[in-house]
Order: structure tokens, then C-alpha cells, then sequence
């Protein structure tokens, strides 16, 4: 099947939760292997891809390190893998997500949006790992304050905030920009449509990542440092606490 022919059905937004499913293999080659669906995310957005493990048909596992998009067929999802695994087009393989690695990326990433909705600024960067997560802001003159970051953002995660999705046709383009704060990245737009996080009463976003469904779960989070890194360029880094 020629590349240009495949394409992933992603249900990471559908479910962020699940990180166990049955899946069978649509392509093969040096960029890893492309299933016809996935719950591993690809990288994007400052969230990285997701790790895991193929359970391939003869009981053996292989190793996935790295989850990403095709830079140019974008409905297609490639897994990479670690050595040199045996794979066919048509196998039937099991995925499992290294679920405590996605789990602390979603805290994080709600947990940004929180901090994106505190910081009156449009956002120029952003990044998410394991234990910790940054936002860049276009704000010239600064008088952000670590303390004041902290009680804040841990006051709306102890608020117990629904977090919900919803999606929007790419021909409301306008009306997406106007509550758009992230200048760095292209709208996530799939097929036409737009999803968007709803922070209850707080934050309303574009966004393709993967979140908590309540800020309850993020837990205690604390601003560990405030940068300037040039002259219309602050970094606000958070961590768990």
C-alpha cells in the first residue's frame, strides 16, 4: 500500500485514558511502523510522543521510543521502534502506553493552560516533560512574580475545574484566533475541524493535546523560575511539587 494511501485513526482525544488496545500495522519502513489506529500521541504542541511496547502475533514485545506525525501525510502516525522487530503489514499487534510517563504529561499540559490563563500575554513557546513544563510569554515589561504563580495556579487546580472538549469547523478561523494565546504553532485542525480545551470558566484554547479531565488530578505544582530571555521574552517554569 503506498503511503500516500494510509492513514491512522488517532483516539487520544477520544479516550486519553486508555493506554492498552488491539491495533493491526498499515505500513512499515524507516520512519517506524503506522497503524490503522493508535492511542500513543505523537509529538506536538510541546507535548512529546509517547513510549510504550508492540505486542507483535508471536507473544515477543518490542519497544516504542518515540511517537510521531508524518511531516507531510499528517493523517498518518508513525511509531518508532527500538531494534530490528519483525514486522508485516496486516499483523495484528497489542499497544501498551507508558502510561505514568502520558499520565504526568496530561497534569502538566492542563496544568499550562491554567498558567497561560493567569499570565495575561500570548504564549511563543511551550514544553512538557516527566516532571516539569514552561510557557515562553511576549511580555516586554515584566512584574511576574514566582509566589504569587504558585498560590494562584495551585488555588485553580484545588477548585476541582472540569475540564472538557469540543470541536470547531475550520471556518470559523476567526472566531478561533480572537481566543487563540499560543502564537508558536499552527491551529490543530483534523479533517476540517478544530478541538478546543474548555477550562471551566477559566481557559478556552485550541488544542491537539492530551489532558486530565478535572484540574484535581494535577496536583500541587510550584513555579520554580522566572527568566528573561530577550528583551520581549519571559519563561515561566513550573514543576510538581
Amino acid at each position: 500500500m503506498p503511503e500516500s494511501a494510509i492513514q491512522t485513526r488517532d483516539l487520544f482525544n477520544e479516550n486519553p485514558y486508555q493506554h492498552l488496545f488491539n491495533a493491526h500495522v498499515l505500513a512499515f519502513s524507516e520512519r517506524g511502523v503506522a497503524l490503522d489506529e493508535t492511542f500513543f500521541y505523537p509529538t506536538g504542541g510541546g507535548q512529546p510522543g509517547d513510549c510504550g511496547q508492540l505486542l507483535l502475533s508471536d507473544s515477543s514485545t518490542v519497544k516504542v521510543v518515540s511517537t510521531e506525525r508524518d511531516p507531510l501525510l499528517r493523517t498518518v502516525i508513525w511509531h518508532q521502534l527500538e531494534g530490528g522487530a519483525e514486522v508485516r503489514v496486516g499483523m495484528k499487534v497489542q499497544g501498551c502506553l507508558d502510561w505514568e510517563r502520558r499520565y504526568q504529561h496530561m497534569r502538566m499540559h492542563t496544568c499550562l493552560h491554567l498558567l497561560s490563563a493567569i499570565v495575561n500575554a500570548p504564549v511563543t513557546g511551550c514544553s512538557i516533560s516527566v516532571d516539569k513544563g514552561r510557557l515562553d510569554f511576549d511580555l516586554p515589561d515584566s512584574s511576574l512574580d514566582k509566589q504569587q504563580i504558585t498560590s494562584q495556579l495551585n488555588e485553580l487546580i484545588s477548585a476541582a475545574l472540569e475540564v472538557r472538549t469540543h470541536e470547531f469547523s475550520i471556518d470559523d478561523y476567526s472566531d478561533i484566533v480572537k481566543i487563540t494565546r499560543t502564537q508558536a504553532v499552527a491551529l490543530p485542525a483534523t479533517e476540517g475541524m478544530v478541538r478546543v480545551v474548555d477550562i471551566q470558566g477559566i481557559d478556552i484554547q485550541p488544542c491537539g493535546g492530551t489532558h486530565v479531565l478535572n484540574t484535581s488530578e494535577i496536583g500541587v505544582v510550584f513555579c520554580e523560575k522566572i527568566e528573561k530571555k530577550s528583551r520581549h521574552n519571559r519563561r515561566v517554569i513550573l514543576r510538581f511539587a
